[in-house]
């Protein structure tokens, strides 16, 4: 039975804080480890109002000293807009501060617009094509060190801190099929490359010193309630964060309405249904019915679950929720 895992983008609420948004993170993160829980991810984003979590390292390291025994880690780094040797610093800190715990998922998005993204990497060019280079380059920043290494990361040398590849195309289903790297795959904002890229990535898998078989996750959004009514009024939060990026309006994170008629145009509802087709939103019959035939469908190892709430208590209920999806599902399996 796939184990699960959460996703936080440490969203900050209209009307919220950016402190608050940290704590909410640290809360969730205790609870998903009350929760039995496998790990817990932050993602790299840059210059959007709704989302604290752009200085990731910082924030794992939050949420890290905040727990015991979860995995903690990035879901993911955007590794274009840094150099390997700062990042195989950052992770080798954070892996010497909290041992055997720390993930680290690697993008190649610049997890936000192209001006920021400019002002991030200075240089675009080179960044999103050196991604496979930059990849093997960390790997052996982060292994052990060879006789005649020149460059070598302190901390960060024989950390040997665990590299995921996540994507939401081919590229990196290739890419992490090639290295043996466990791949995680961004069905909930790229569905239709979801079955394609896992194909790929199982077909096209070399075992390897840090893998000997795949290891497949699979990013899903997640709204769990006690009914399937007050779920789909939760997801109506993140519906509206949908359409504020269709239409580059991106604000705060917003409170759930009742009916979301109105608020969008037709064109905007396929495109939100469409991107949102594989959300598992309802109640504890319906989710575990969802998440079963989701499971059957992918055969992953790991679910790792977004659940954009603006309310933080329906979020830890929500989280409480799919953990008794996951122990249910595991007994009839």
């Amino acid at each position: 039975m796939a184990t699960f895992s959460v996703l936080d983008l440490s969203p900050i609420t209209e009307g919220g804080s950016v402190a608050q948004s940290l704590e909410n993170s640290r809360r969730l993160a205790q609870a998903a480890e009350e929760n039995g829980y496998t790990r817990f991810w932050l993602a790299e984003h840059h210059g959007m109002k709704g989302i604290a979590s752009a200085a990731t390292s910082i924030v794992i390291s939050h949420v890290a000293a905040a727990t015991k025994t979860i995995r903690v880690g990035s879901g993911g780094i955007m590794l274009p807009n840094h150099s390997p040797l700062v990042i195989a610093e950052q992770f080798g800190t954070l892996a010497a501060l909290y041992p055997g715990r720390i993930d680290l998922g690697l993008g190649r998005a610049p997890g936000t617009d192209m001006r920021t993204a400019q002002a991030l990497r200075r240089n675009m060019e080179a960044s999103g094509n050196n991604f496979p280079n930059d990849v093997v380059e960390l790997q052996a920043l982060l292994g052990p060190v060879a006789e005649d290494q020149k460059i070598i990361a302190v901390p960060g040398a024989d950390t040997n801190v665990p590299i995921w590849l996540l994507g939401s195309s081919h590229f990196s289903a290739h890419l992490a099929g090639m290295l043996g790297l466990p791949f995680a795959f961004a069905s909930h904002f790229a569905p239709d490359m979801l079955l394609s890229a896992l194909e790929i990535y199982r077909e096209r898998f070399t075992p390897s010193e840090t893998l000997a078989k795949p290891q497949v996750m699979v990013g899903v959004m997640g709204v769990a309630a006690d009914t399937d009514e007050e779920a789909n009024y939760l997801f109506t939060s993140m519906q509206q964060s949908f359409v504020a990026l269709r239409r580059n309006a991106r604000g705060q994170f917003p409170p759930p309405v009742q009916s979301m008629d109105g608020l969008w145009s037709y064109d905007e509802k396929i495109f939100v249904d469409h991107s949102m087709m594989y959300a598992v939103v309802g109640g504890p019959e319906t989710i575990r019915r969802k998440i079963g035939a989701f499971l059957e469908q992918t055969k992953a190892d790991e679910l790792i679950i977004s659940m954009p709430i603006f309310h933080m208590q329906a979020r830890l209920n929500s989280l409480r929720l799919f953990a008794d999806a996951q122990r249910d599902l595991a007994k009839a399996a």
